[in-house]
């Protein structure tokens, strides 16, 4: 009996694959043959899945999303019952930052990623809708943070959450090259929710 083949699998196989070429080399170094050879694949495989590197790319940056929903879900548990949003926010602004080795890799794949996107449409729309739903679930948080009376009542919720993404973005810039310390960039994080009380 022939053995079943998960596509799927295997499509995430070779963009995680790319994601990690590109987190040590940058995608100047992302090409049909060395990503078969990081995948441990023929290129044969790589080419029936992905007919361009442009595709291998929209596919990695979707994986990179799934790493990053993966650890926003990860660190929401710890963030207390459902009714603590400044909790969960807190939680996902610390989710966001590339504070491990695995956040790091991920980081420097976004930031390569990110580059190649500003030429590109559908990868430029990518990031727009990508941080169009973060923004939108902090913004959310933050105004309910404020119903409750754990924050200022005069707060622009959608401003703040451009805010604190964009704190957090230039965090994991500074983090990567050595800036600021894990327990730094969490605590410029809280010093900055704190003034929001």
């Amino acid at each position: 009996m022939p053995r079943r083949v998960d596509h799927d699998e295997r499509r995430r196989q070779i963009a995680e694959a790319v994601l990690r070429i590109a987190a040590g080399r940058g995608l100047e170094a992302v090409s049909m043959r060395e990503v078969a050879a990081e995948a441990g694949v023929s290129i044969g495989r790589v080419q029936h899945y992905f007919a361009s590197k442009d595709q291998m790319l929209v596919f990695a940056a979707g994986r990179l999303r799934e790493h990053l929903e993966q650890r926003i879900r990860r660190g929401l548990p710890a963030a207390g019952p459902p009714h603590a949003p400044l909790r969960s926010l807190r939680a996902v602004l610390v989710a966001l930052l590339p504070l491990d080795r695995d956040g790091r890799e991920d980081a420097r794949a976004g930031a390569a990623v990110l580059i190649r996107a500003l030429g590109e449409a559908e990868l430029a729309e990518r990031y727009r809708s990508g941080r169009s739903d973060i923004v939108a679930t902090m913004a959310e948080w933050l105004r309910s943070a404020a119903d409750a009376g754990e924050l200022r009542g005069d707060l622009d919720p959608g401003l703040e959450a451009s805010v604190l993404l964009a704190l957090v973005g230039g965090l994991a810039s500074d983090l990567l090259l050595g800036h600021h310390t894990p327990e730094q960039a969490i605590a410029i994080i809280d010093h900055q929710l704190k003034r929001l009380s």
